[in-house]
């Protein structure tokens, strides 16, 4: 394609996604490869490798940056292929005695295909759970990428009616997510269905960085519900899309890189893909490490770093997108942290003194008991504050009740003082 004064060359490489690409985009300033995610499988379920000659043809060229996924950049050796999840899966299948329930992303089309050829040979059928599954299924099978035949898929709500030792059901929540069909089969809070004391859950994915605790979580309530749980560390039933470290050192030396700019990953992965750079033979001064916002301008055959660009979470919350700045999440973790200290009162606009006792709501603070207890006490402390004369606005009277509260509970909820005048 071309796009302004840039060449963007589409190229395929190995992923969990089918149809995955990496970039050429030969610039005014030089070649640019963005090898997007990606990993050497020699075996690929879809039978489809990375385009090794592309790559080897960019190095001819002379590639002046390269940009490549960090993600595995901690882990040595090679990502397994595809191929060696079949087996892991034929192993579940047969020793599972009720439902087996398979979880994994809805994009991960060729796991799709294997959890169908398991289901064949073991005389299950196979039903789709949650939207986004039946959804990539349904493209999928459209498009070719998917060969499952007619009489193996069936509707979830006849799938629920059969034996469960017949039945294979494919859904999302593999990483604990809690609006899941996982996630709320571990609640108890799954509409349609229920998870039943017998059934096998396969959880088939590594978990992303940051959602450790959440899937461990979920592992520990799928099991008090009296499942089968089987995970990465206890059987080879993922794999991952992403290089690992020899990979990595073999895209290096196929594409004879520049510079080099590690991408897609945490600052610790990021770092640890550039010293694998300088290893294989990158100058150090060619090789940098940013994060988002950071603009690099490569000009003249070298690369610099520009100006910085604010960057961040984008919230959404109802209908509004990006509107919910920090402010307002700040508040609202105090308040589900610490509750809410509601103080009305009252007061002789010509004397300032209060014209009667200051009404107080508290929520999420303290129990009904130590509120009681505290009550009588927080009152008096208003009324001492008020009627001194000691104070200018309602924030006067909000900062001597939250240093009273801190020191009786050592606690600091969210004060709120409303005033009137009369």
């Amino acid at each position: 394609m071309e796009i302004g004064p840039f060449k963007v060359e589409f190229f395929h490489v190995c992923h969990s996604i089918p149809d995955a690409v990496a970039l050429g985009i030969t610039t005014p300033a030089g070649l640019v490869v963005h090898m997007s995610d990606f990993k050497f499988d020699h075996t690929p379920v879809d039978g489809w490798p990375t385009d090794y000659a592309k790559l080897a043809e960019f190095s001819r060229r002379g590639v002046d940056l390269l940009l490549s996924d960090s993600t595995n950049s901690e882990r040595a050796g090679w990502t397994p292929s595809e191929a060696v999840i079949g087996p892991a899966f034929d192993k579940v299948f047969s020793e599972a005695r009720g439902r087996v329930i398979v979880a994994t992303f809805a994009s991960l089309i060729s796991r799709v295909q294997q959890v169908a050829d398991a289901a064949a040979k073991h005389g299950r059928k196979m039903t789709l759970a949650g939207p986004s599954m039946v959804d990539n299924v349904k493209i999928a099978r459209k498009l070719g990428y998917l060969d499952i035949p007619d009489e193996l898929l069936v509707p979830i709500d006849q799938a629920l009616q059969m034996q469960d030792h017949k039945v294979a059901i494919m859904c999302t929540g593999s990483q604990g997510e809690p609006s899941s069909i996982v996630g709320r089969l571990s609640a108890g809070t799954n509409r349609q269905f229920e998870l039943k004391v017998g059934d096998t859950v396969v959880l088939s994915s590594h978990p992303i960085p940051g959602n450790e605790e959440t899937i461990s979580k979920t592992i520990n309530r799928l099991l008090r519900r009296g499942a089968n749980v089987i995970y990465d560390a206890i059987a080879p039933i993922h794999v991952s899309g992403h290089a690992a470290q020899e990979e990595q050192k073999l895209l290096f030396n196929l594409v004879q890189p520049k510079h080099f700019i590690p991408i897609h990953g945490e600052l610790r992965q990021l770092k640890r893909h550039a010293k694998l750079a300088v290893e294989m033979g990158i100058a150090e001064e060619n090789v940098m490490v940013v994060e988002n916002g950071q603009i690099v301008e490569l000009s003249g055959g070298k690369i610099k770093l520009g100006e910085r660009i604010p960057g961040g979470y984008v919230f959404v919350d109802g209908e509004s997108i990006g509107e919910v700045d920090f402010g307002i999440m700040r508040e609202r973790e105090k308040l589900a942290r610490n509750g809410l200290f509601l103080i009305d009162i009252s007061v002789d606009k010509l004397n300032g003194r209060l014209l009667h006792d200051p009404e107080i709501i508290t929520r999420g603070f303290v129990s009904a008991e130590d509120a009681e207890a505290l009550m009588p006490e927080v009152r008096k402390h208003i009324m001492d504050v008020v009627n001194g004369g000691g104070w200018d606005s309602e924030k006067d009277i909000a900062n001597a009740v939250k240093s009273y509260l801190y020191e009786e509970t050592k606690r600091r909820p969210m004060v709120l003082v409303t005033l009137s005048k009369a």
